[in-house]
């Protein structure tokens, strides 16, 4: 029987300990696990988010990274993107306002989407 909880998100990369460094400085924690072909972090939900080597990985990878999105809430979207921006992250997103709320996009060195959002307060 299936239990549905998301336990776990991998994103195929070029090189998993450049991911991880990148991973590292955006999300203030340290890998779990550390491999020259994996990265795992342990997110403060439980969920884990892993960083396969694109060569390694089985079955073969033939997906290009940008396809999907692994998106982040944060209090504070602008203040974020601010402190983000003096990194020189790679922006594809400038702050905005969707119909969902508040947002920005960056992308890892794989160019994989990386989103920060602020949902929209209902009335």
């Amino acid at each position: 029987m299936l239990v549905p909880n998301l336990g776990f998100v991998l994103l195929f990369v070029e090189n998993p300990q450049k991911s991880g460094i990148f991973y590292q400085d955006i999300l203030g924690i340290k890998p779990i696990e550390e491999s020259p072909t994996f990265v795992m972090f342990m997110l403060k939900n439980g969920v884990m988010l892993g960083l396969w080597s694109r060569y390694t990985a089985e079955p073969r990878v033939d997906a290009q990274a940008g396809a999907q999105e692994v998106c982040f809430a944060a209090d504070d979207v602008d203040a974020l993107y601010e402190s983000w921006y003096t990194k020189h992250l790679t922006i594809s997103q400038k702050p905005t306002d969707l119909d969902f709320g508040r947002t920005f996009v960056v992308l890892d060195p794989d160019g994989h989407r990386v989103r920060i959002y602020k949902l929209r307060e209902k009335n």
